[in-house]
């Protein structure tokens, strides 16, 4: 038997079939299957365990699904499927086990994560039955799958237009630029993704949050909407009374966006919460508003703290000057291990050239 791979077949067809994989080490098996299926399917065959995981893994043969031996040499079925389940490429791929012994296996099997068995000597209108009944059940779960996630993400996307115009709003009246929501955001944007490729510097950001921190980051000053125009607007310096009123920015920010997440739990809403809320505490616990201190305060909003910051002192205000880079770098460094993460702070030492170039850019 001339065996052939996925693509080989695909491209002989002309068009794309469902691919199965047969994996069994007795060539009279696979040779049956491959006769019962041939004119359905395009099939591939592995005669054990570890050939059909390279042919998988390698791109040889990705299969739309597997008819898996249990009982073979090197790696058995189980083994197969552990593997295929653990990984992202494969765990989803129906695996129906074809045995002469499906009575103790079979619930073992099942338990584990298979969708079928297939016993021997095989019955070919079984075997077509449970392959197509099968494949059907997938396809249709990969389509609803696909429709979920583009509805989720047509939800974020107008989320996130929303948040971002609701914190340009924020900024124009509190007589700042627009800028400044774009340029925290990719500032944060910056430091989480060094964070994320960097993990031995103790504050890892998984790959998906670097997305999520940056977006969340516009609705910082969410909470400055409640604030008085006498007080947001004042061109000199506040009083002591009126900073108390500043500082109440941030828990009533954090109010607006957890009722903005109608009691369910959303990443990107928690995030927001999490930004909104304490990106005014400080690492020694003498800030806002809830006196948190250490790692207490939510890595994002530890972030958020020294962007925030800094793009403030590099920026103009009506108030006072812009300063320059290196004296807004000076200051951030001088605040590492009091008001600031010391480690957050090494990071932001490590890429401020990095940082200023983005700044400037924006």
């Amino acid at each position: 038997m001339n065996e052939k791979s996925a693509q080989e077949l695909t491209a002989e067809n002309g068009q794309a079939r469902d691919v199965v994989l047969i994996v069994d080490d007795v060539d009279t098996n696979r040779m049956i299957l491959v006769e019962i299926l041939q004119d359905m399917y395009d099939t591939v065959c592995a005669e054990n365990g570890k050939s059909a995981i390279e042919k998988m893994f390698s791109g040889e043969a990705l299969p739309s699904i597997v008819l898996l031996d249990i009982m073979m040499p090197e790696m058995d079925g189980y083994g197969v499927l552990e593997l295929m389940k653990k990984s992202p490429i494969t765990r989803s791929i129906p695996i129906i086990f074809i045995t002469g012994a499906a009575s103790e296996n079979e619930s073992k099997g099942l338990g584990t994560g298979a969708v079928d068995y297939i016993s021997k000597p095989f019955d070919p209108e079984i075997v077509k039955a449970r392959v197509k009944t099968h494949l059907r059940l997938h396809h249709y779960s990969d389509r609803l799958e696909r429709m979920v996630e583009e509805k989720t993400e047509e939800m974020v996307r107008a989320k996130e237009r929303m948040v971002e115009t609701m914190a340009n709003m924020i900024e124009y009246r509190n007589l700042e630029s627009g800028s400044h929501v774009r340029r925290t955001s990719e500032l944060t944007r910056v430091m989480a993704d060094y964070l994320c490729k960097n993990p031995k510097l103790g504050r890892h950001v998984a790959p998906a949050e670097v997305d999520i921190m940056a977006n969340a980051t516009p609705l910082h000053d969410v909470g400055k909407i409640a604030i008085a125009d006498a007080v947001l607007l004042k061109p000199g310096r506040l009083t002591p009374a009126e900073f108390e009123i500043i500082k109440t920015h941030a828990p009533i920010g954090g109010d607006i966006i957890k009722q903005m997440s109608l009691g369910s739990f959303d990443k990107y809403l928690a995030c927001c919460e999490d930004i909104a809320t304490s990106h005014h505490e400080r690492w020694d616990g003498k800030g806002y508003p809830n006196g948190l201190s250490g790692e207490n305060i939510p890595l994002a909003a530890r972030i958020v703290s020294i962007v925030d910051v800094y793009d403030a002192l590099i920026s103009e205000r009506v108030y006072k000057s812009a300063m320059t880079h290196a004296e807004a770098v000076e200051i951030i460094r001088e605040g590492g291990g009091t008001q600031f993460d010391p480690v957050l702070v090494e990071a932001f030492l490590q890429i401020e050239e990095t940082i200023a170039t983005f700044a400037a850019m924006h």
